[in-house]
């Protein structure tokens, strides 16, 4: 044996340690129960890696992303040889992580039952139990496909790695495949037979043991490779966490989720509805819902222009040749709709607002004392979104966008995004959002050819948004590849009131666009000078942010937003005039008031206001008519009997100046 000489990292903080040769990862953390793997040289690997000489090692913890992941995968692992326990027909397709889990495709002669997830589970349960071992070892090409040749998809993914496709397989092949040697895993007993196999890059968890949590969750229909002319395939998600408490508190986050289903909402709300006469993915919003986009838009308004933007408006159609111009097509092309043909031109519904903002821009020329030059508008765009994505309001084909357009010299580009940065986020909070973190989208460096712009353009944008992200105080998470055609972007990540997170607005920083426009200005030295264009829209959309916030609050709005802030409620017919009068009276300050007049008894109408999350009630009665009262009711129940007509409007006139939720 000889010395080796490896470099441990852990919380930032790196130490250099001595080993003897033929250490495994295990044994730097045989004390420590939480790390299920190492990052080796930037790579992960399985605690029974080998160091080598001059190693860097990192201990990746099951409750990290990287974590997270290897653990769903391992789950995915046991649920498919428990599947082919159950139904030894069953071929295998895929199974690898995804946010919050994993799922794994079968080939089966009829589809599963959600009464068989419970099978699935119990025979998955006696897996663990057993503790069986994940044991990685290379194979060739050859030998792999003799060893599955009863997995005719496992073939198929064999093949298209030799052709050098692997990677293209489908979503989440490359977990499967990989782009270099085959491996496969397989499930070893402790008297170390074989109990199940699979393809797979790997890493794992060192024994089905270290699964702490798990839970089957459904069962859909999935074409192979996503490809609808492929066979389809059954598929079962599931979830895995690293201790029954995560699991529970994720189990309950959903029940929450469901509660707070914005589309379930919308029509118990009366807010919008989604016509099948009109087509998928386009929205209806009714008069309630019309109230809260048109407080939104309002405000919205009036910020960028506290913000030293300018309100533009553009069509919704162009000749196609703009979008040419600006580089969206080919590379938008499938996400745009078809061409509509003219008068011998072709003309395309609107999919972004930049290429006419452009042009406004490019109507005259434009000094360097312009700039900042901020334009925004809301701004109709379309987009053809497969029907098996279009979702309610968060994945929509038609939108509205509060998008804008700052054009700066580049000395100017670093100073403007953490405007804007900072304009989002004080944005987010006015509608009561508080948990933010961002993500830094970059180029991927092995597909430049998927990117416009030299590497040095890359570089520098690149920098000026690192260094507006680090300033902003905020976590930052890096999103290789994630990255626009024409320049990388910051995104706002938003934790909601369950902690959920939602990609809100995006700061994009443009060195293509304004090159292909020929866009310029007359710098101070009397030079002509290409200006950069910065990309922000706030919401993102205003259908995606609304379905955010309907969900953000359960439907209960601030008092600003909601559609009926005030409810009118007389115990008996002969008070109905006398709230009526109170009604007109908070109008004239600018409130939202309705009066129920209907035959229901008070107690009903006070359940159908508190269903409708009216935030507040006023009841009036006999002794409230004599005294010039009302009794003030909050949606959570409180109430305060004999309140001053004029201090209960002064109440809600109050409230709803402050934006904050009741």
């Amino acid at each position: 044996m000889s010395d080796l000489k490896i470099v441990l990292t852990h919380a930032g903080v790196r130490e250099e340690r001595t080993v003897t040769t033929g250490t495994r990862a295990w044994e730097l953390y045989a004390d420590d129960t939480d790390v299920i793997a190492a990052r080796v040289d930037g790579e992960l690997k399985d605690l029974a890696y080998e160091l080598g000489d001059g190693d860097e090692v990192e201990a990746v913890a099951i409750d990290s992303k990287d974590g997270r992941d290897i653990l769903r995968h391992s789950t995915a692992h046991v649920m498919a040889q428990a599947v082919q326990q159950l139904w030894p027909e069953a071929k295998l397709g895929i199974g690898p992580p995804i946010e919050n889990g994993f799922y794994y495709d079968f080939d089966v002669e009829s589809p599963f039952h959600p009464d068989d997830l419970g099978k699935i589970e119990t025979a998955m349960r006696k897996i663990i139990k057993e503790g069986q071992r994940f044991s990685r070892r290379p194979v060739s090409d050859h030998d792999a496909v003799a060893e599955l040749e009863d997995e005719p998809y496992k073939l198929e993914l064999i093949g298209l790695k030799g052709s050098g496709h692997g990677e293209e397989a489908a979503e989440g092949a490359s977990v499967e495949v990989g782009g270099g040697e085959l491996t496969i895993y397989d499930n070893l007993r402790r008297d170390g037979d074989v109990a199940w196999k699979d393809l797979c890059r790997g890493p794992h968890l060192p024994t089905t043991k270290r699964i702490p949590a798990f839970k089957l969750m459904r069962t859909a229909a999935a074409y192979w490779r996503g490809n609808e002319k492929n066979k389809q395939l059954q598929r079962i998600y599931g979830t895995a966490w690293e201790s029954k408490d995560a699991l529970a508190a994720y189990l309950h986050q959903l029940e929450e989720a469901e509660k707070r289903d914005h589309r379930k909402l919308g029509r118990e709300l009366d807010l919008y509805s989604f016509p099948e006469e009109i087509g998928p993915g386009l929205v209806v919003f009714h008069p309630k819902g019309g109230i809260i986009r048109r407080e939104m838009e309002d405000y919205v308004r009036q910020r960028h222009i506290e913000e030293g933007f300018s309100y533009v408006s553009t069509p919704h159609i162009s000749k196609d040749g703009l979008f040419h111009t600006s580089g969206h097509l080919p590379y938008y092309a499938d996400t745009m709709y078809p061409p509509i043909e003219l008068e011998g031109a072709k003309y395309q519904l609107k999919a972004m607002n930049c290429p006419m903002h452009n042009l406004i821009y490019q109507s005259r020329g434009r000094s360097y004392r312009e700039l900042p030059l901020r334009l925004f508008e809301f701004g109709g765009v379309y987009r053809y979104e497969k029907s098996g994505v279009v979702g309610g309001l968060t994945r929509v084909r038609g939108m509205t966008q509060d998008d804008s357009h700052s054009y700066v010299t580049p000395e100017q580009a670093g100073d403007e995004i953490k405007h804007l940065l900072n304009f989002c986020l004080g944005l987010f909070r006015d509608f009561g959002l508080e948990d933010f973190y961002l993500e830094l989208s970059t180029r991927d460096d092995k597909n430049k050819e998927k990117f416009q712009g030299s590497d040095e353009d890359w570089e520098t944008a690149t920098a000026i948004l690192q260094q507006a992200a680090d300033e902003s105080g905020l976590d930052l998470v890096d999103d290789p590849g994630g990255a626009a055609f024409y320049g990388p972007k910051i995104s706002i990540q938003a934790k909601d009131a369950i902690g959920r997170t939602w990609q809100l607005s995006t700061v994009q920083y443009d060195f293509s666009q304004p090159a292909g426009f020929g866009l310029e200005y007359v710098a101070a030295d009397g030079t002509h000078q290409q200006p950069v264009m910065i990309h922000s829209a706030k919401f993102g959309s205003i259908e995606r942010f609304i379905g955010v916030l309907v969900e953000h609050y359960a439907g209960a709005f601030p008092p600003w937003l909601a559609p009926v802030q005030v409810q009118g409620i007389p115990i008996a017919e002969r008070h109905q005039d006398y709230l009526y009068d109170v009604a007109k009276r908070m109008q004239e300050r600018g409130l939202r008031v309705e009066v129920d007049d209907s035959d229901d008894r008070m107690q009903k109408k006070i359940r159908n206001a508190q269903v409708q999350k009216v935030p507040f009630m006023v009841i009036a009665g006999d002794q409230d008519m004599e005294a010039g009262a009302v009794s003030f009711r909050y949606r959570d129940g409180r109430q305060d009997n004999g309140v001053p007509i004029d201090e209960a409007i002064e109440r809600v006139v109050a409230a709803v100046a402050s934006r904050e939720q009741v």
